[in-house]
């Protein structure tokens, strides 16, 4: 047939019956349609309201030991300007130190006892802020703005007998300390963060198709047909996941110190024990996507919906507490958001097994839930 008599013999009839057919079948496949509508809105929410690069109301605690009126309205200015959320009172330096490294707290200021007496004598004293500083992109704002507090806060108390001490500068200084990470090197808060990433990418991809590919493929009957029971055939579909994520992290891991030179102060013990239970959860939500999704392309789909929530919500890309209420509880119930601060810890600060303890068992709660929801679903009939 010839070029033209074959544009001549095209059909709008046959043509438009196609198209309907593919409707029809878009309209079927309702995982495809959440995926074409959901993503869309999902980012615009994201992105709209719950990202913020400038994070306020930062937990912060505070070591008065002067209990003067200049500490007073240093503690009521910090206040005011919205960086700082007070949560407590602490005794101790070393209280502070616990409160940084738990990652209870952001801030630490500390008030020595003899502020207001060397503040009369002129002795110019210090206020000390202490400052986790393992997110540099978190706490740069609030760093600038309580070093500009000085200025704003000294002449408001310094009166009658004190008034000799006006001038061109503040009579006390105001000293940040970044813990953790001092320099403010991104790499120190990024590359431990690509471990979630990668291994979440990964694992929860490769187990998301283990279920359906067994469908596909036709080998789920003879599965089937064996005694083996839903809960032995999903760990044994996890197992040997298992061992390449770790594979995967500890290429990371090298990486980070050896090319990216981040700092590592905590016991490899702790890390491997946290990789081996961060690996787990990640794998039985991708078994809990397979045992959902009708064949591979929904599994596919499905671990989109899972993926984007982990990066931008859990802190690696985007400051934590930068985020509205709503979305902090969303960030909480996924487990990169634990993971990240888990790593970071003991890479970062060095944090042994009872700092890590609050931000370990949600992880473990997560993944007996996910399991549970994998074996709830789990086909017992190829229907």
């Amino acid at each position: 047939m010839s070029r033209r008599s074959f544009l001549f013999s095209f059909s709008t009839a046959r043509c438009w019956g196609v198209v309907l057919k593919e409707f029809l079948q878009l309209k079927r496949d309702r995982v495809t349609f959440a995926m074409v509508v959901g993503i869309p809105v999902m980012l615009l929410i994201l992105f709209g309201y719950a990202i913020n690069m400038d994070p306020k109301h930062l937990k912060t605690t505070m070591i008065d030991a002067d209990r003067s009126e200049f500490s007073r309205s240093f503690i009521m200015a910090m206040r005011n300007s919205a960086y700082f959320d007070f949560v407590g009172e602490l005794d101790n330096e070393a209280e502070g130190e616990a409160a940084l490294a738990r990652g209870d707290v952001q801030f630490v200021v500390n008030i020595p006892s003899d502020f207001s007496r060397q503040l009369a004598r002129g002795e110019r004293p210090i206020v000390l802020v202490v400052a986790d500083a393992t997110d540099p992109a978190a706490a740069s704002n609030a760093i600038g703005a309580v070093m500009r507090l000085a200025d704003s806060v000294a002449w408001k108390d310094v009166s009658g007998p004190l008034a000799k001490l006006n001038g061109t500068t503040a009579p006390f200084d105001v000293q940040v300390h970044r813990r953790y990470n001092p320099e403010g090197i991104t790499q120190y808060n990024i590359v431990p963060g690509l471990m979630g990433i990668i291994l979440t990418m990964t694992m929860v991809m490769l187990t998301g198709l283990a279920m359906t590919r067994e469908r596909e493929r036709g080998t789920m009957e003879n599965l089937l047909a064996t005694p083996v029971r839903p809960l032995e055939v999903l760990t044994g579909k996890i197992v040997p996941y298992i061992f390449i994520g770790i594979i995967q992290a500890s290429i990371i891991l090298v990486a980070a110190i050896v090319l990216f030179h981040v700092p590592f102060v905590g016991g490899i013990v702790e890390l491997y024990g946290v990789l081996l239970i961060y690996v787990a959860a990640t794998l039985t939500v991708g078994i809990a996507i397979s045992s959902l999704a009708s064949n591979q392309l929904q599994g596919v789909q499905l671990t989109f919906f899972f993926f984007l929530p982990n990066v931008l919500l859990s802190g690696f890309m985007f400051p934590f507490y930068g985020m509205p209420q709503w979305a902090q509880v969303i960030a909480h119930a996924l487990p990169m958001t634990y993971f990240n601060r888990l790593v970071r810890g003991i890479m970062l600060k060095g944090n042994g097994w009872l700092d890590l303890w609050p931000n370990l068992w949600p992880l473990m709660l997560f993944t007996l839930i996910m399991m549970g929801i994998a074996l709830k679903f789990y086909r017992r009939t190829l229907d």
